[in-house]
């Protein structure tokens, strides 16, 4: 089901703000009460609002006290350790995205050299249409394969032709 985009505007009615403030005042009192229980947690809420003279507190205020002090008492570097903006949760969220274009770069360029040489095998390209700039990369997918071929070989007791002792006294018995 695709997501409702929701325009957030402000509401000139009064009325109407504060019963839609009740209601989601209501519904975030509840997310938190269940964030609590389900995650065994100690959470707590205060909101203050322009329709009451006194803030919203939950659960009690004697809790509430209880978790902003223990909160208060931390090290400021335990306070702010999961605290981000928006410029810096960017920022760690690009530098991931680099790294994973990069890594899918590396990986597409191994994928395309490692289909050119079964091309060449089959006959279908030239080694001469061989972009030479990719020479490295197809060293190492050369290395992986023969490496791969040799150890499926030996699972499958399979001497190696090219070692003339063992593939003659193999053909022998």
């Amino acid at each position: 089901m695709p997501r409702r985009k929701v325009t957030l505007a402000y509401m000139s009615n009064k009325s109407e703000r504060k019963i839609s403030f009740n209601k989601r005042k209501k519904g975030l009192i509840k997310k938190a009460s269940e964030l609590c229980t389900l995650c065994a947690v100690d959470g707590c809420a205060i909101i203050y609002s322009p329709f009451e003279s006194q803030p919203e507190v939950w659960p009690s205020p004697e809790e509430t006290a209880s978790v902003l002090s223990r909160y208060n008492s931390l090290p400021e570097i335990e306070q702010t350790r999961y605290m981000t903006n928006l410029e810096s949760f960017t920022k760690q969220r690009l530098e991931k995205v680099k790294k994973d274009l990069h890594r899918l770069q590396i990986e597409n360029k191994r994928k395309e050299v490692k289909c050119f040489m079964y091309k060449c095998m089959a006959g279908i390209k030239k080694p001469e249409e061989f972009d030479m700039t990719n020479a490295d990369v197809m060293r190492s997918v050369m290395e992986e394969t023969t490496t791969a071929l040799n150890s499926r070989m030996r699972e499958l007791n399979i001497v190696d032709p090219n070692d003339p002792a063992t593939f003659v006294s193999q053909n022998l018995h």
